[in-house]
């Protein structure tokens, strides 16, 4: 920053030089001391800087919660809406004391898993599928407001019916708008060409590709006719990605079984239709498939106990028929004897009639795929009649076929018939199938064998029951069978019970634990949060622009960083002149003595006799970096105090490349300073008077080509004795240090060299280089002013004093008036921020 900022003075130097740099001057701008920086926090400064801040913070502020309001009101509200869910499922058949008849109850351990099937289940194309059945989701109807759209989901004023057979008008933009009750307006676009027209509600309207219906709806009233409205239909794939997208299914307590479902949308009363009729399907679907498997089991039952119900009869009508024409129901002992024998042959034939049709049903359940009704049950509960068969080779074969065939539905639920995975389980079902046919066939050969036995034995009995009387034979012939079908049918009845009772008490324990409710804040955009970012966005760029403002702060704006960047005396301050607008600096002090300006020079008057209170003869200079300062203003109107006390003063103007002292009492320049070192004039011909009696002033002069030899001459010396003789205190307005080496040679031979900072305008590296000049030329008395000061030390706007400027152009000076204007709000207000 050091090394721009010096950069910087000798640009200034060589451009008043004609390009030159002196190097005495860049001597005094060089150097790089570390106690000439300071790095520590400038609190006073940054509390300036804020306060100016303030306007521009409070707008940054506004503009960032204006952003937020903007955002909230461009952006459609997201809803949610949830409900929680308890499943568990428990048989019931306890409850009607036959718990212990049936299959004892499977613990599930993987109750995580479970759940999570139950979580793939709700989001399943089968929910989805009986979703869409129960809601009407593929019309979506919208109403557009005054900046968006609002879907008017169940409070549509219309109602459309459609046969699409163009499947590009599917998620197609329908504008509609009604022209009256009976008619409206349709448009839409249809390869790229616009299609539609005027047409009455109710009408068939058959368009290229659809057919459309526009019905009304009991919210058509006086008001909806005025709205512009449309509606798009969608296919099944698009509603399934819509459902994807906005539903969430996840387990929030495996402990407790407890399942939440979540749906969001734009709409608050569909998010919470779709999540009640999520609820509603899947406990019917779950129903529906736990009913499934014993659905199948009691149509079985009931086949078989329709043929035995009739055989069953046949038989009670052969034995009545017998009875009746007869008359005859006992026998004698011998053919209870061979009767009872034949019962027992007739029993194991039966049971091998049984366990034949037994394999049978094997092998047409292992060929359907239902040899269990639950994953986790075995075959022989499901089947309990199989363990008479005493084949364990054949339980082992079913019990692989069954684990195959579940393993196959849960490949088919991921993957489809084509997948590797798939078709390998598929060859390994169909060699287990093949093993247990072979299997069956092996069992069905032996027990046809042992039934041929069983006939021939009951063949010799029945030849020995031959020669018992005819009637008792045919007694006993007729009741073996009837006793043989009505234990089989009280048996087939039992069974069909059991079923029908596991049916009922194999429920799906659905508990809704928190209904879905209309969610009234939405859960997007959050209005706390975003209006939250806009005032702290406002509020950062507030504060990022104060640290850039004090960051990029580098010129002195009041006495504290003046009195803590130099290490010179500061005499006092000069407050901004605002009474009239100047060009040029002019004598103020005689014209306004009890003005502000009047009394903070008398303070520099009174500071300056401490200075050099043992010395009656004083010489003064007064200096400045660059021109602006205002160094010629303080110099006229010091001398102008200080003659008003009594003393006499001459001012001189050695700022002989561009004299302002002559401008400043409205005097000529044709003889001054310049004339009087090269003896052209005396000192008395070019003192000239002022409105001030004991102030008199003598201008610079001609410029000559070489001011700073004048200055080292003997003549200056001569002429400086001479202004002693006649005056108490000499005055000399020198040329700025920061350009030319004049002001220097002439601080070296003053008493009290001043130094003008001026508030606002001088960089901070010009007091750097006043205390440059003070450690290299000694100049242990040297003294400095703040001048153009706000009222109460503050920054001074305006440009001030410089050439080709006017000083004081702004700010707010004090002064003693007949009546104080008073400040309006608006002003007050002005003033705080500035």
């Amino acid at each position: 920053m050091a090394v721009n900022e010096n950069s910087e003075l000798e640009e200034l130097i060589r451009n008043a030089n004609g390009g030159a740099v002196e190097p005495s001057v860049v001597s005094n701008a060089g150097g790089n001391e570390a106690d000439d920086d300071s790095a520590s926090l400038d609190v006073a400064t940054l509390v300036l800087v804020a306060r100016r801040s303030l306007l521009w913070m409070l707008l940054l502020i506004i503009l960032g919660v204006t952003a937020s309001w903007l955002y909230l009101r461009y952006t459609k509200p997201v809803y949610k809406s949830t409900s929680l869910l308890k499943i568990e499922e428990r048989n019931q058949g306890s409850a009607l004391g036959l718990a212990g008849q049936m299959a004892p109850a499977v613990v599930d351990k993987a109750q995580g898993s479970k759940l999570a099937g139950e979580v793939e289940l709700i989001k399943s194309n089968i929910i989805y599928r009986r979703l869409k059945d129960s809601l009407d989701l593929d019309v979506n109807y919208y109403m557009q407001g005054t900046v968006l759209e609002s879907e008017l989901y169940g409070t549509s004023p219309f109602r459309v019916v459609y046969k699409i057979t163009d499947n590009s008008l599917y998620n197609r933009k329908f504008d509609l708008k009604f022209v009256n009750r009976q008619r409206f307006k349709l448009d839409f676009t249809n390869q790229n060409r616009p299609q539609g027209g005027e047409y009455a509600l109710g009408q068939t309207i058959a368009l290229p590709g659809i057919t459309l219906q526009i019905l009304p709806t009991a919210r058509l009233d006086t008001d909806a006719l005025e709205g512009s409205y449309h509606f798009t239909v969608q296919d099944d794939n698009t509603v399934s990605a819509y459902l994807d997208k906005n539903l969430t299914v996840e387990i929030v307590n495996p402990d407790a079984n407890t399942i939440g479902i979540s749906f969001n949308d734009f709409n608050a009363v569909k998010a919470q239709d779709i999540v009640n009729k999520i609820d509603s399907v899947y406990l019917d679907e779950k129903i529906a498939s736990k009913q499934e498997a014993t659905q199948k089991q009691l149509r079985f039952l009931d086949q078989i106990s329709q043929e035995t119900r009739k055989n069953l009869q046949e038989a009670e009508d052969n034995l009545q028929a017998f009875v009746q024409s007869s008359g005859t129901y006992d026998v004698k002992a011998e053919v209870g004897t061979i009767s009872t024998k034949l019962e027992q042959l007739e029993e194991e034939r039966v049971k091998l009639a049984e366990t034949l049709t037994l394999l049978s049903q094997v092998a047409q359940m292992a060929q359907q795929g239902n040899l269990t009704r639950d994953e986790n049950q075995t075959v022989q509960q499901s089947i309990p009649a199989l363990a008479e068969i005493k084949d364990p080779q054949l339980g082992e074969q079913l019990a692989e076929l069954n684990s195959l065939q579940w393993n196959l539905r849960r490949l088919s639920r991921s993957y489809t018939d084509k997948t590797e995975a798939v078709q390998a389980e598929q060859a390994k079902i169909d060699f287990a199938r093949n093993n247990i046919q072979r299997l069956l066939l092996q069992n069905q050969k032996l027990l046809r064998r042992s039934m041929d036995e069983l006939n021939a034995q009951r063949a010799k009995l029945t030849g020995e029951l031959q020669s018992l009387p005819e009637k008792g034979t045919e007694l006993a012939r007729l009741q073996r069978p009837l006793e043989l079908y009505e234990k089989s049918f009280l048996m087939l009845l039992d069974k069909k019970m059991e079923f029908n009772i596991e049916k009922a008490g194999t429920t799906a324990d659905f508990q809704i634990l928190s209904p879905a409710s209309p969610p009234s804040p939405p859960i997007f955009p959050n209005r706390l949060i975003v209006y939250a970012v806009g005032l702290a966005g406002g509020l950062l760029l507030g504060l990022g622009l104060i640290a850039v403002r004090y960051l990029m702060h580098n010129t002195v704006t009041n006495v504290r960083e003046l009195e803590r960047n130099t290490k010179a005396s500061v005499l006092g301050i000069i407050p901004t002149y605002d009474k009239e607008k100047m060009e040029v600096s002019r004598l103020v002090v005689d014209k306004n003595p009890k003005s502000a300006i009047s009394e903070s020079i008398r303070s520099i008057r009174t500071n300056l006799d401490f200075i050099s209170s043992a010395k009656k003869k004083r010489l003064i200079s007064v200096t400045s970096t660059i021109s602006g300062e205002g160094k010629t203003f303080v110099t006229v109107n010091l001398g102008g105090i200080i003659a008003l006390s009594g003393q006499k003063v001459i001012i001189l103007d050695l700022d002989m490349r561009k004299p302002k002292v002559n401008l400043a009492f409205g005097a000529e320049n044709t003889r001054g300073v310049s004339t009087i070192l090269i003896d052209r004039h005396s000192v008395q011909e070019c003192i000239q008077p002022t409105s001030i009696d004991s102030l008199q002033f003598i201008s610079a002069g001609p410029t000559p080509p070489n001011p700073s030899e004048l200055i080292l001459s003997d003549r200056f010396d001569t002429m400086i004795q001479e202004l002693f003789q006649l005056y108490d205190v000499i005055l000399i307005d020198t040329p700025p240090v920061g350009l030319v080496t004049d002001g220097i040679l002439i601080m070296r031979k003053a008493d009290i060299p001043l130094y003008i900072v001026r508030a606002g305008y001088s960089r901070k590296t010009f007091v750097k280089n006043m205390n440059r000049l003070m450690r290299s030329n000694n100049f242990t008395r040297m003294c400095t002013i703040l001048n153009d000061a706000q009222s109460g030390g503050g920054y001074g706007y305006g440009y001030g004093y410089g050439y080709g400027y006017g000083y004081g152009a702004y700010g707010q000076g004090y002064y003693e008036e007949p009546a104080t204007k008073q400040l309006t709000f608006g002003e007050k207000l002005k003033k705080f921020f500035t």
